[in-house]
């Protein structure tokens, strides 16, 4: 699969649960940082676009994990997106430690007009996602 985007990260020690290995939660973390600078990367800003009355908001995520990461490991987070019905962005996330898959995401998101609290489809995500060939 083609991704639009990726990120190259690493473990940190304080990452790691009683067994060793990557606490689930903080994989969480992964693909939300890993959004953020894609939304960077196509021009966006969390700051700006709150500033200007829209607040991106995941309302759903799926996680399957399928082997874990340790300390020390340096991983890529890559990332493509979606629409589903107008007004939800899908960020489909995979972590990938060299060529093994060590996690399938798929994080639903929506806008809302933080005055409101109704839902929004600001034209700024739609102009910069389509410039990076997202069907929108």
């Amino acid at each position: 699969m083609d991704y639009l985007f990726e990120l190259d990260m690493q473990v940190r020690d304080y990452e790691l649960d009683a067994q060793g290995v990557v606490n689930n939660s903080t994989y969480m973390n992964y693909l939300e940082h890993t959004r953020h600078e894609f939304l960077k990367a196509v021009g966006m800003d969390f700051i700006e676009l709150h500033n200007n009355g829209i607040d991106a908001m995941v309302i759903k995520a799926e996680l399957e994990y399928k082997r874990p990461l340790k300390a020390n490991d340096t991983f890529k987070v890559k990332i493509n997106v979606e629409r589903e019905g107008g007004l939800k962005i899908i960020f489909l996330q995979d972590i990938y430690r060299g060529e093994d898959l060590v996690l399938k995401g798929k994080v639903m998101a929506v806008c809302v007009n933080n005055q409101t609290g109704r839902p929004a489809r600001p034209t700024e995500f739609d102009e910069k996602l389509t410039a990076f060939k997202v069907g929108v």
